[in-house]
């Protein structure tokens, strides 16, 4: 488990695009990479993945897909084609995500996928899920909690 407080938006956005270089430097496995980012309406998740997805090369404006639940980005570079941004929080359960096609989203090894509210989706998540858990500590400030 790894800590990290930050103070800013900008700060927020740098962790997400140090993780984002980090997954960039990893070996790849057989399936693709699964974030799961939980925490509170305006915690910082929409803004770590905007830092996230610069990390990566998208040149993209990363908004929260509430109401599409799904946005794909291409990811420039050889190892990675797509990056998933999933907001599952008006999802009723893993039923409505699996109509969307995820399962052939996460089997895919040059794939990143984030998701926002996994635990809506439970029962439909891969193992080996990165769990990054957002609290609120005062009005600017942030916890971020990396399980792996």
């Amino acid at each position: 488990m790894k800590k990290y407080i930050t103070t800013s938006y900008k700060q927020m956005q740098k962790l997400g695009e140090r993780t984002a270089e980090q997954i960039l430097n990893t070996i790849g496995g057989k399936t693709a990479i699964v974030l799961g980012l939980q925490g509170n309406l305006g915690g910082g998740k929409t803004t770590f993945l905007q830092g996230f997805a610069r990390g990566l090369g998208i040149k993209d404006k990363i908004l929260s897909p509430t109401f599409v639940i799904l946005k794909r980005f291409q990811v420039p570079g050889f190892r990675f084609n797509d990056f998933y941004h999933i907001d599952c929080y008006r999802l009723k359960d893993e039923k409505d995500i699996l109509e969307l096609g995820f399962k052939d989203i996460i089997k895919d090894a040059r794939n990143i996928v984030a998701i926002e509210w996994p635990e809506k989706i439970r029962k439909a998540l891969p193992k080996g899920v990165i769990l990054i858990k957002f609290k609120f500590i005062g009005e600017n400030k942030r916890e971020i909690n990396f399980k792996i």
